[in-house]
């Protein structure tokens, strides 16, 4: 028991939470009942067979049980119980019928009792209700099944003194509740499973192309190694033009060369420190000035990526000439793909194509 009001604060909140929503969740109550036979032998019993009102605190309340004074369903405006004070604490036995269930609870409350206790009606057995009394709060107020309710009864008649504890039970759900419980949690599980299965999905999506790309650069790299070997070197002397001009430099490091260093020769002739242009080849693969493709010249056939488009678009340098009031946009091609002489330009001014012509002939 006192592991269970370890935990009660958080069941209460729990409580708090879906009490809004139509009997999600009901408490039971342990019944303890204390009382002395003509035999001065202590009975002492005790059950989870009680059910806390929709709006009764679940809280532990403890008292004399007391009936009312006539009908013993409790009911009338006027005093009910032949006790008006609340000490010693005393728990209020009316029996259900006559009035409503807040009628009931109001009556032992307005006279002090510390509880309620309604036991059903004749013929129900031991069946309990979640009974609703909006109009009665701030009382512990439960239900109890019509055999132990009129056992207790007939011992309060008969003038024994019972003592009764009521003490929070379980939460459960009734049969619709549970059902739609079970139900929203189905939902829950699966919605969490195909998140989980698309987040999974894509994870090896992303590693399994991390992969490809890392063998695929792997293997340009080692591509490239090999056409690396195959560019010729040189050793710079005193009397070569590159050491004797201010102007020729190393396109990578930004440094003169001096006589002695050894520079690797490209397929476009530009020339660069061996120990620079080399990790720059293996991450680039094309000349750091003029961008011609090492791999293509040496005649190594690269893979195209999947994931990238197998052309791309060239590039084209525009420069705008303005004339009169018309604006001519005229497209330069690069001068590295094609020899100059046999390029041929098309102008949308008529004036310039015919000069351009005259020119050729």
């Amino acid at each position: 028991m006192g592991e269970k009001r370890h935990y009660l604060p958080l069941l209460l909140c729990l409580s708090g939470l879906v009490h809004s929503s139509a009997a999600i969740l009901f408490w039971s109550a342990v019944v303890e009942t204390d009382y002395v036979k003509n035999n001065n032998e202590t009975v002492n019993k005790l059950c989870e067979c009680g059910v806390f009102g929709r709006n009764s605190p679940v809280l532990r309340a403890s008292g004399i049980v007391t009936l009312p004074k006539g009908d013993p369903k409790g009911c009338g405006p006027d005093d009910v119980y032949n006790r008006n004070f609340s000490f010693p604490p005393w728990i209020a036995l009316v029996k259900r019928g006559n009035c409503t269930f807040s009628d009931k609870i109001n009556a032992a409350k307005r006279q002090g009792a510390a509880g309620v206790v309604v036991y059903n009606v004749d013929g129900s057995g031991n069946s309990t209700t979640h009974m609703a009394h909006s109009d009665a709060n701030g009382i512990v107020a439960i239900m109890i099944g019509n055999f132990q309710g009129m056992e207790i009864f007939r011992l309060v008649k008969n003038g024994t003194e019972v003592k009764m504890v009521v003490d929070v039970g379980s939460p459960h759900g009734d049969y619709m509740d549970t059902y739609w419980l079970y139900i929203l949690s189905i939902a829950f599980f699966i919605v969490t499973a195909a998140a989980i299965a698309y987040f999974g999905f894509i994870s090896a999506n992303r590693l399994y192309r991390m992969n490809r790309e890392r063998r695929q650069e792997k293997r340009l790299k080692s591509e490239a190694k090999k056409a690396i070997g195959r560019l010729p070197l040189r050793t710079l002397k005193r009397s070569d033009e590159e050491t004797t001009s201010d102007t020729d430099m190393c396109a990578v490091c930004i440094e003169s060369y001096k006589a002695g260093d050894v520079v690797t020769v490209l397929t476009c002739n530009h020339i660069f420190h061996k120990d620079c242009i080399e990790p720059w080849l293996l991450d680039k693969r094309t000349c750091p000035m003029c961008k011609c493709d090492i791999m293509k010249a040496l005649g190594f056939e690269e893979e195209t990526k999947e994931s990238m488009p197998t052309e791309s678009p060239q590039e084209v340098t525009v420069v705008t000439v303005t004339g009169g009031d018309a604006v001519y946009e005229v497209p330069l091609t690069d001068p590295a793909s094609l020899n100059a002489e046999s390029q041929q330009h098309y102008y949308d001014n008529t004036v310039f194509q015919g000069d351009s012509e005259a020119a050729r002939g």
